[in-house]
């Protein structure tokens, strides 16, 4: 078929990021998966939390998750001008809370932490919590409220990208790439030059993106070394309703520590409460299980009692795709033509508009912006593919 200008590989919220971004640059662009606007974004709460998400050793991934988080809202008022669709971002703020002293004095050092790196915490006592969320539970010991932590519904957002990328004529291939084809007899050694699919087409393009999650390196014809192995990790999450009259119920993100588990709970502006997620090292198996929905179920109990009360609308699971230190990787390859938008593991809502802008600069360009130069698949690299 005739060559497009960028064939990206995967249609999850990254990929379609970087297709719509790269198609406003004037540039002709193809998407290639089964059912675009799919993936771990059907499932993801979408709390967009650099601050509150922080880890120790992480400074870089901060700097890109508060780049990305500065750039959601005219990201999203840009896609619902277009589109007409909202995206359900809301400018909440989150709360996290300890449910004990150990807790507690862990949040202590995470807030004086957040000070040394300049960012903006709040550290609240229990009942200052109570006063701000009073459906948490009595035994609250304290807490840190992040103003500029929100949150984005993964679902709307993914609906919103597909529209935009259309209205842009972005094409879709709607079926699985079965093979990357690599040029093996170029002047200047090997290059990836688009892909064969699996009706047996071959698609072409100047330059290709491997946008397909937890299942990037595994795509045949990628040469051995070129990517890490991405690896997927299962989260199990649970979705109730709100009825109107127990509205309002909580009025921003809520995330704690319980058994030493991470649990978040986000609010809807239409009454959805999203509660997540385990984390389970399980392959790709994405089953939901009666253990993890009751571990879900009971640890936000422990945090707000009234949950028992509300209607249970939906169970899942998805797959986040994580590399070897947890962080995404973004620009090009060692293959010439072949760029990666892959392993943003627990951030890929977050990093979407910032992942969006960085690979479509790079694509119309050729130079990749400072702000990646911690995230290139490049930093696993221990020897040359043969």
């Amino acid at each position: 078929m005739a060559p497009t200008d960028v064939l990206v590989i995967g249609g999850g919220i990254i990929g379609l990021g970087v297709a719509w971004r790269t198609a406003q640059r004037g540039l002709s662009v193809a998407v290639v998966d089964p059912s675009p606007g799919g993936g771990a974004a059907q499932v993801a709460a979408g709390m967009l939390a650099p601050v509150t998400e922080l880890q120790y050793g992480e400074e870089p991934l901060l700097r890109l998750g508060v780049a990305s988080n500065e750039r959601y809202g005219a990201f999203a008022a840009e896609l619902t001008e277009l589109t007409g669709l909202d995206t359900g971002y809301r400018r909440t703020g989150t709360l996290a809370v300890a449910l004990d002293s150990d807790d507690r004095e862990e949040l202590r050092e995470l807030h004086a932490f957040h000070g040394r790196l300049g960012l903006e915490s709040q550290w609240l006592t229990g009942r200052e919590c109570r006063r701000l969320e009073p459906m948490l539970a009595p035994g609250v010991r304290g807490g840190l409220h992040v103003a500029e932590d929100h949150q984005v519904d993964g679902r709307r957002l993914a609906a919103a990208l597909v529209a935009a990328c259309k209205l842009l004529g972005v094409a879709f291939h709607r079926t699985q790439a079965a093979e990357l084809l690599v040029d093996r007899d170029g002047a200047d050694g090997d290059r990836a030059i688009g892909v064969r699919l699996l009706t047996g087409e071959q698609l072409t393009a100047g330059r290709t993106v491997l946008a397909a999650g937890s299942r990037s390196h595994l795509l045949p014809g990628l040469p051995d070394g070129v990517l890490p192995a991405i690896r997927p990790v299962k989260g199990q999450v649970v979705r109730l309703r709100i009825p109107k009259l127990y509205a309002p119920f909580l009025s921003r993100n809520v995330r704690a520590v319980v058994r030493g588990q991470h649990l978040y709970l986000v609010p809807r502006a239409d009454g959805e409460l999203v509660i997540g997620a385990t984390t389970e090292e399980m392959g790709h198996d994405t089953t939901v299980t009666a253990g993890g929905v009751y571990e879900l179920l009971r640890d936000a109990h422990e945090l707000v009692p009234g949950i028992t009360e509300l209607p249970l609308v939906e169970t899942g699971a998805g797959l986040r795709p994580g590399s070897p230190d947890n962080a995404p990787l973004l620009g090009p390859t060692a293959l010439p033509g072949l760029a990666a938008a892959t392993g943003h593991y627990r951030n890929g809502v977050l990093l979407t508009p910032v992942t969006a802008d960085l690979l479509a600069d790079y694509l119309a360009t050729g130079e990749l912006s400072p702000l990646a130069a911690d995230f290139t698949p490049d930093r696993f690299r221990t020897e040359v593919p043969a």
